[in-house]
């Protein structure tokens, strides 16, 4: 090699490291947060590696500054849209999905597996199939198919539930009234809800009708049971020492879905509830020498023939009217109600205080009114008046309504016309005058 050659490689080796001096002082003059250690080369072009977010920065000869890399790349691939990230991860656009999936090749998997490892499954054991054991189905049930009827069995209920007690060797002449004065002395009886009968049963031989000397009571605590089987189980009643337990129940004959008791509404079971609580209240339902609610409601009877209403029905708001007027002078009148089916011609007036009801009674009864004796009483707070209608009859009586609203309108228009001719009369008789 000649001594030009090697003087021409010491200037061009010179000229580079000059060249990369002055890029490194103007790293350093850019800006005082660059170090000229985080710069590095790729061939003639100098790159900095950020030491916080280690992002990469390429210098700009024409901007004379550092400018962000970006490897990413994009293309089009079949009419696909590539892009290739800083990784070399080639990514395709799934225009259905509107989104990148990454091309899953040997490539993909390799750093894949370098990034997260793989599962060697070349030592796996197969599971060979166990034979699955054949389960026999069940005959499907037929709807409305009656259920076998099983045997009778006795079944206990929980004692913290079951109120109901088993009597037997009872006198065989003894009757409801005498039992439940028994019962009584351990505790309330329940009652029916709908009936309000007491929940009692003497058990008769099927036979001959006659009573068997055994009987079921149902109290309406638990504590009565407990109470019942201490004192009245041995108890000597009429000659008979009874034996009082707790009531066991058999399941007999077939099943018969229609027998089977329906599920209390949340107002009956409410409607018990209150029953029950007024029962244990040991409050008095009203103050000694208190009248009750219902002695400020009178009863007025033979006011009237219902038949007269089929052929008027507005007769009816007419004594609804002369009522309320005539009571009206001893008292508030809350409520004049007539009863026009009932055969004995009921009224009912409503007045604010049992006083005033008194009064009322006082001057009513005894007292004539359309030829017609009339008769006032304080209602007992027991007896209903109100007569059960057919359709027929409620039809009938609707229609007779409608009649009654359209003659008033008719009465309502003549009454109009009337006015008007007056009217126009008064006005000729003014013009003559003047």
């Amino acid at each position: 090699m000649s001594d030009e050659n090697l003087e021409s490689n010491t200037v061009s080796s010179n000229t580079k490291d000059v060249e990369k001096t002055e890029k490194d002082e103007s790293v350093t003059s850019e800006s005082n947060t660059y170090d000229s250690k985080n710069v590095s080369y790729d061939g003639d072009i100098a790159i900095y590696t950020d030491p916080v977010t280690g992002s990469q920065y390429t210098w700009d000869k024409d901007k004379n500054e550092w400018v962000l890399k970006n490897d990413v790349t994009y293309d089009f691939e079949d009419d696909t849209h590539v892009y290739t990230d800083a990784e070399g991860v080639k990514y395709f656009w799934d225009k259905e999905k509107n989104a990148w999936f990454p091309k899953v090749d040997d490539d993909f998997m390799a750093r894949y597996q370098m990034n997260y490892g793989f599962v060697d499954n070349t030592n796996l054991e197969v599971k060979k199939e166990e034979p699955q054991m054949k389960i026999e189905e069940k005959p499907k049930k037929v709807k409305g198919e009656k259920r076998k009827a099983s045997e009778p069995t006795w079944f206990q209920l929980d004692e913290s539930q079951n109120t109901s007690v088993y009597v037997s060797n009872l006198p065989i002449d003894i009757t409801e009234e005498e039992f439940i004065d028994l019962m009584q002395k351990c505790g309330l009886v329940m009652r029916d809800v709908q009936s309000g009968k007491f929940k009692i049963k003497l058990y008769k031989d099927t036979s001959t009708k006659n009573l068997k000397g055994d009987a079921l009571c149902t109290y309406i605590k638990v504590e009565s049971v407990d109470l019942s089987l201490k004192l009245l189980d041995g108890y000597e009643f009429k000659g008979n020492k009874i034996k009082v337990e707790r009531a066991k129940f058999q399941m007999k004959g077939e099943f018969d879905p229609s027998l089977k008791p329906k599920m209390k509404k949340k107002k009956d079971k409410l409607k018990i509830k209150k029953q029950q609580e007024k029962l244990f209240d040991w409050r008095p339902e009203k103050k000694v020498g208190e009248k009750s609610k219902h002695e400020r409601i009178v009863i007025v009877k033979n006011l009237f023939d219902p038949k007269i209403f089929d052929t008027d029905v507005g007769l009816i708001l007419e004594f609804q009217q002369d009522l309320r007027e005539e009571c009206s002078k001893f008292g508030e009148v809350r409520k004049v109600q007539i009863y026009d089916r009932h055969p004995e011609g009921i009224a009912q007036i409503n007045m604010s205080t049992p006083e005033e009801a008194d009064q009322i009674v006082t001057i009513l009864n005894g007292r004539w009114f359309m030829k017609r004796q009339l008769s006032a009483e304080i209602w007992d707070g027991k007896t209903k008046y109100k007569i059960a209608e057919t359709d027929c009859e409620i039809s009938q009586r609707l229609d007779n309504w409608d009649q009654f609203l359209e003659g008033n309108e008719d009465k309502k228009e003549e009454n109009k016309v009337s006015e008007k001719k007056s009217e126009n009369e008064t006005d000729q008789d003014a013009e003559k005058i003047i």
